[in-house]
């Protein structure tokens, strides 16, 4: 594969996950702090927090809100903590007494200049970075969890298409205790997941978790042309998208949401804002209140899109279709 392919792939998925989007035309919101969380050979990381609104009810019935931890979207090309097309959302969860915290990390296909079957080790690769990044990240937060403000026990971690594979990967690794996963405290976890357009590589066939997982939000795309809805598999490795990863939540009943967009396509990885009620009231009851409450949900909702002006709408419909007409995709060209 080319450059040129690569980058056109590139193309698409940053559009359909950033470009044009329209913002409520109110006071920017900045973070209350940023820090250096880890240096690495290639670049320094650093993550924003976002405090809780001020009057911002932090806690219900008792228990406090939890920290949401957000990975960016951009294919592993490209993509900021700090773009403003999350500043709407970061706002919407301060103002619901959350904090919000927005990290970096490193884009291991960033000048990649061929990806395909003979080199799924350098998407391997890439997503396992970002999760060891996260990973630094969540060791800075529960090392400076009394000065953040931040309870260890009660992390939430987010992400958008590429973010999302990210923390999904993570989870499964902390699950599996994995040696990615050994530079966290033995007895770690998150106390939840919310993945817009995600999916997990394996190298061992289907994906099986040797403890059971937090709390799980997923909301993906039937028709997600750029992160599959379903799998993609060769021998024993494979990418598992929501749709696929709901039936193991299901045979092992795990705590879990399931929204399953019909016929949408990877502009559901862009919808935080559009379905911020689904992520309350998960936040509420399974993750604060600890509830088992199992949804499984199939939606065809208009207002998924209105956070995309004209032009981006028009963006996403056409990367979907020249996805589907050349059964080429972000991950497929890695697999």
């Amino acid at each position: 594969m080319t450059r040129k392919t690569l980058s056109l792939i590139a193309c698409m998925i940053i559009s359909a996950v950033s470009a044009d989007r329209i913002h409520a035309k109110e006071d920017p919101i900045n973070p209350d702090g940023t820090y250096l969380y880890a240096e690495r050979d290639t670049c320094d990381l650093y993550l924003d927090v976002y405090n809780p609104a001020k009057g911002s009810q932090t806690s219900i019935n008792g228990k406090k809100k939890p920290t949401i931890v957000f990975m960016f979207g951009g294919g592993f090309i490209q993509g900021a903590r700090d773009d403003e097309s999350y500043n709407d959302w970061f706002k919407m969860l301060t103002q619901n007494g959350y904090r919000v915290v927005s990290i970096d990390y490193r884009l291991g296909l960033k000048g990649s200049n061929k990806v395909g079957i003979a080199q799924v080790n350098v998407l391997d690769k890439a997503i396992h970075m970002a999760v060891e990044d996260l990973f630094s990240a969540t060791n800075f937060m529960i090392d400076n969890a009394e000065s953040l403000g931040i309870d260890p026990t009660n992390i939430v971690i987010s992400g958008s298409s590429a973010g999302a594979i990210s923390v999904m990967q993570a989870e499964y690794e902390v699950c599996n205790r994995t040696s990615w996963a050994s530079v966290l405290p033995s007895d770690f976890n998150y106390a939840g997941v919310m993945s817009f357009s995600g999916a997990i590589l394996s190298r061992k066939g289907k994906v099986k978790y040797a403890e059971e997982p937090c709390a799980t939000l997923m909301l993906h795309g039937t028709a997600d042309a750029l992160v599959p809805y379903k799998q993609i598999a060769f021998f024993n490795l494979g990418f598992f998208g929501g749709g696929k990863l709901v039936e193991r939540f299901q045979k092992f009943d795990y705590n879990y949401n399931m929204y399953h967009f019909t016929d949408y396509g990877h502009e559901i990885a862009s919808s935080m804002e559009t379905t911020l009620d689904l992520q309350l009231k998960f936040l509420e009851n399974n993750v604060m209140q600890g509830e088992k409450r199992v949804i499984e949900a199939w939606l065809s909702d208009p207002d998924v899109y209105k956070g995309f002006g004209p032009q981006s709408r028009k963006e996403l419909y056409y990367s979907a279709s020249l996805s589907r007409q050349s059964s080429t995709s972000f991950l497929t060209c890695a697999l």
